[in-house]
């Protein structure tokens, strides 16, 4: 009889413990801190060179005569954050770009990104100075066209045309930056077929969310008269580079957006020149 009380109370010591350790269990699934089910955005892929923001390639120098130096391609997450800050460059392009939000390189990356801004909203050429190609059609998906040749057919417009208040002798001849920071833009939510994989337990769970809609944009050879308005004022002055002889004089255009781009036309001949800190036109001190 001893031995059988004995093997009964070590049966309920047994019992006892199993049930404190599922309590304690219970107790640490309670304390267990929630796992967050955010997912950051998906990053959108950089414009090929020869395309887009990228068409062209750039080379910068402090100094003439010093040695040039190749800025790499732009990238849509450099657009975007470009486009929420303003610095001033120091001339060091390894410098870092202290801001917030945080920009994602060094001054080479941000120089770019401003390049491509700056182009983007001032590059003008004279009306029917460019044409599109003849066999060149509209994108079947609202991409547009992103190329065209020069109009050997073009007459030139007078310089008095050329500075006319309504603006619409000239056109953009680059194309318009999305606010995704591409010039054609992409469905981020199209995966590949491993983070289909990958995702595909989560995305069981989670709701689906809503489809994004594509962005579009001025297309190539708008006129700058439909620009907005900048604070009131038109996005670009015209004048005569003299009022005396004004039939010899150029035309000269000033981009209000960007304040340091310049245009001037004269017959036939035309180019755009920027002299500037890289900021955009703001009304308010910061």
């Amino acid at each position: 009889r001893e031995g059988g009380e004995e093997e009964g109370e070590e049966g309920e010591e047994e019992e006892e413990a199993k049930e404190e350790e599922a309590d304690e269990a219970k107790e640490g699934d309670e304390d267990m801190v929630p796992k967050p089910d955010y997912k950051p955005p998906p990053v959108i892929p950089k414009e090929e060179n020869g395309t887009g923001c990228n068409k062209k390639t750039y080379f910068v120098c402090n100094e003439p005569g010093s040695e040039w130096v190749k800025l790499p391609p732009v990238t849509p997450a450099q657009l975007v954050c470009a486009r929420q800050i303003k610095k001033f460059f120091t001339g060091d392009l390894n410098a870092p770009v202290v801001s917030y939000p945080p920009f994602p390189g060094t001054e080479i990356n941000y120089l770019r990104a401003q390049i491509a801004r700056i182009s983007a909203g001032t590059h003008i050429s004279p009306i029917d100075y460019y044409k599109f190609e003849e066999d060149d059609e509209d994108d079947s998906e609202g991409e547009g066209r992103d190329s065209f040749v020069e109009n050997v057919e073009f007459e030139h417009l007078r310089n008095t045309e050329l500075v006319d208040p309504a603006l619409s002798n000239w056109v953009h001849h680059v194309q318009h930056i999305l606010p995704q920071g591409r010039c054609v833009w992409v469905n981020p939510a199209v995966k590949t077929e491993t983070e289909d994989f990958e995702d595909e337990e989560e995305e069981e769970e989670r709701e689906e969310p809503d489809e994004p809609q594509p962005e579009h944009g001025p297309a190539l050879l708008t006129p700058i008269s439909e620009d907005s308005d900048v604070d009131s004022m038109p996005a670009w002055s015209a004048a005569l580079t003299s009022t005396l002889v004004p039939q010899y004089a150029a035309a000269i255009l000033r981009s209000n957006l960007w304040p340091g781009a310049f245009t001037f036309g004269l017959e036939k001949k035309f180019e755009n020149l920027y002299i500037g800190w890289g900021h955009k036109y703001t009304a308010e001190s910061y």
